[in-house]
């Protein structure tokens, strides 16, 4: 926990910046552009897509303003009288329900030439009565307004407006959905202050049903995605031309506005209900566009077709129509989400259509709060838990938990129509996971690089490479652990190096020393440390090896292998020969990167550690190549060792048995195991103090072909001197040694 401590911190901090702009306490600007980015993507995974049987869309297309038909210009706009005439044939003959025009009237028609006419009877003509009586005879027949403004009255046609900013004021504004008293003291507030307007001319605003703003709200991308479902101005709020058509459909049922109240704030507009709809809005009044799919998901009809009667009127009847354009000419295309050049007209479709459905997404309130949770919970699980987990481990988590959390925010949208953020949770994954994985490569590169520099001479270059690997697994902190250590040294080493100049000496040192390493590494030891002549190795460490003693063992014996093979080329080029004692020993011991802090060192240390010295240091009273302690006979069952003795090393008080390794069992004869035996009979009438019996078996086996044989006079020289004394029988048999 310790060494992963500052990872987590740091990985806190970056939990605590999402949590901040979560709570709104500042914005992240990239995120909320990677929110929309998300949005649009939800949007194009999910939409229903085909053409929507109940809302149409009546085309002011290039075909309209090019055919010049019944008086027909090619200029928009048409004559009002036209217009009339179109009004009269979609509710008497096709039969439609509503009318929306998503285009503003806000001019007196000139075509007639009744406003010429009207000019000159006041003026040059005001004295002529037959000019004034013929000009109130035409009055009716050239008034197109008139005319026009007569074709909606008694119908559900809804005017389209809009507000602008530059404190502009024309034509008329319809009666307002409802005023400030309405809210009954709560607040909605707006994102935009609207300081005039452009509505159509009275005598059409009057007649019309009702009527209804186009403002888009484009986000920070210019992209529309929502709509003002209402609009203050002046303290009275206007409603939007989508919502106007629905409440004219419906009668004009009043505007219900539900307001959720969250603890330590003002209250907040959740949604609007007309009807038994529900239209969930942000708490600016604003509704998510529920785009059916790209352009021409509605059913467009050229304006110019119904004027010539070329639609069938079952294509019609029952409808909602919105009067609209989507000739480039007209510049009404607006950049979606699904299209870069989408009709305006159609947005307002979508949203009458989404409402009549019931297909409108939320984007609550609490959509933050929401947030929040789950920054708190992803980002502290990952923060705390990723440094502890290697590399696919984190990735699989990190995986896990961004499907997890995509498909629940997916799920959501398309089943609970709930509009989640997901843009912030997925890059605070993506933060975390991307800091612990630089963070671990680095700490990685600089653990493999201590390891390689702590141990690259230490432990073959296999071992090497797997520490790197997993440098968690391998501790440079001292601790306890069971390991198996062996030192070798060079017999009669002082006369060696006196009869030989410094450079022979060097070259000496480095031909049998390289070899015997060697043969440490390839049985993956440990060279703890080189002291002149003397080689200190152990095993099971720094990586735990279960087979430590035997490794250690086997490779002793294979030193000696080594040297016998080097002696011819001792003996040409220095004229001597090397002779080692290895002493080995098997125990708890202390192992890890100790010192001072000038200087530290790998290295093991403990009552083991001496002991295996100390064995080394009694070989040569035995006449034994190598010595183990009883620990390491017992952890290497594949070897077959002699018993020598009990012994009382220097420093020691208890004594200990030591044993010789002959090799390993599928290499000894039967007859070496035969003599063992003898031995080890002999050794035990000894610890008897039979010394009569002793003797003769230790001479037969001296006149054997072990003839010579250090051990056997050894401890024949020893049976003449115990024989006087009186050792009585609690005599333990253990010869102590007074020197190292």
């Amino acid at each position: 926990m310790k060494k992963h401590l500052l990872r987590i911190l740091v990985g806190l901090s970056v939990v605590a910046a999402f949590f901040f702009h979560s709570r709104a306490d500042y914005e992240l600007p990239f995120i909320r552009k990677l929110e929309n980015i998300a949005f649009d993507a939800r949007l194009a995974l999910t939409m229903p897509g085909g053409v929507d049987p109940g809302v149409v869309i009546l085309d002011i297309d290039e075909k309209s303003l090019k055919e010049r038909e019944q008086g027909g210009g090619g200029r928009w706009p048409w004559p009002r009288d036209r217009l009339a005439l179109l009004v009269d044939k979609l509710f008497d003959k096709y039969k439609i329900e509503v009318l929306g025009f998503d285009v503003v009237f806000a001019e007196r028609d000139e075509t007639s030439g009744i406003r010429v006419l009207d000019r000159l009877a006041g003026d040059t003509l005001s004295k002529n009565k037959q000019f004034q009586s013929e000009v109130d005879r035409l009055r009716p027949e050239l008034d197109y307004d008139a005319i026009f403004g007569n074709k909606l009255r008694n119908r559900k046609v809804v005017m389209g407006y809009t507000f602008n900013k530059e404190n502009e004021k024309k034509g008329q504004l319809p009666a307002p959905a409802f005023d400030e008293a309405y809210l009954k003291g709560r607040k909605l507030p707006q994102a935009d202050k609207w300081t005039g307007y452009s509505g159509n001319i009275k005598i059409l605003q009057e007649n019309a049903a009702s009527g209804g703003h186009f403002n888009p709200d484009n986000d920070i991308d210019g992209v529309l995605r929502k709509v003002p479902m209402v609009i203050n101005y002046d303290g009275n709020y206007y409603e939007s031309l989508s919502l106007a058509m629905v409440r004219s459909l419906l009668g004009m049922p009043p505007i219900e506005l539900v307001f959720a109240d969250y603890a330590g704030g003002d209250a907040e507009l959740e949604e609007l209900r007309i009807a038994g709809l529900k239209i969930p809005v942000d708490n600016k009044a604003r509704a998510l566009i529920p785009y059916r799919g790209p352009g021409r998901s509605f059913k467009y009809i050229s304006i110019s077709d119904i004027m010539n009667d070329r639609i069938d009127v079952a294509e019609l009847r029952g409808k909602l129509a919105l009067v609209g354009t989507s000739a480039p000419g007209l510049l009404d295309l607006r950049v979606s989400p699904v299209d870069a050049q989408y009709p305006g007209v159609e947005a307002h479709a979508n949203l009458v259509a989404g409402i009549l459905d019931d297909r409108m997404k939320r984007d609550p309130a609490y959509a933050d709060g929401l947030q929040l949770i789950v920054v708190i919970l992803v980002g502290l699980v990952l923060a705390v838990l990723m440094p502890f987990l290697s590399v696919l481990s984190a990735t699989v988590l990190t995986v896990f938990i961004t499907v997890l959390v995509i498909g629940t925010n997916l799920a959501l949208y398309q089943y609970g129509n709930f509009v989640l953020p997901v843009a912030g949770n997925v890059l605070l994954i993506l933060a975390l996971f991307t800091l612990n994985t630089v963070w671990g490569y680095f700490t990685e590169t600089r653990s493999k690089k201590q390891i390689t520099g702590l141990f690259g001479q230490y432990v073959p270059p296999e071992i090497v490479e797997q520490m790197s690997k997993d440098p968690n697994n391998v501790s440079f902190e001292p601790a306890s652990r069971e390991c198996t250590v062996l030192f070798t040294d060079v017999r009669g080493f002082t006369t060696i190096s006196e009869g030989l100049d410094p450079k022979a000496l060097s070259d000496l040192m480095n031909e049998f020393l390289t070899p015997l390493t060697e043969v440490i590494f390839k049985h993956h030891g440990t060279i703890d440390k080189y002291m002149g002549d003397c080689i200190m190795a152990f095993w099971g460490a720094p990586l735990a090896n279960p087979e430590h003693a035997h490794a250690g063992v086997v490779a002793g014996l294979e030193m000696h292998r080594t040297l016998n093979e080097l002696q011819p080329k001792f003996k040409e080029k220095y004229k001597l020969e090397i002779k080692i004692g290895v002493g080995l020993n098997t125990g708890r011991m202390s192992v890890g990167n100790m010192g001072s802090q000038i200087r530290r060192a790998y290295t093991v240390m403990g009552d083991a550690v001496n002991l295996a010295s100390r064995l080394e240091g009694i070989t040569k009273e035995y006449g034994a190549d190598i010595i183990v302690g009883e620990e390491t006979m017992k952890a290497a069952p594949e070897v077959i060792f002699r018993e020598l003795d009990r012994v009382r090393v220097k420093g020691k008080e208890n004594a200990v048995t030591i044993y010789q390794p002959i090799g390993l069992r599928s290499e000894v004869s039967a007859e070496t195991v035969k003599r063992l035996e003898a031995f080890q009979e002999a050794l035990a009438t000894y610890r008897r103090q039979e010394w009569d019996k002793a003797e003769a078996l230790l001479l037969k086996l001296k006149e054997s072909s072990y003839a010579g044989n250090k051990l056997y006079e050894l401890f024949l020289s020893r049976i003449p001197i115990l024989r006087e004394k009186n050792l009585g029988p609690d005599w333990d048999g253990a010869f102590t040694f007074e020197t190292k």
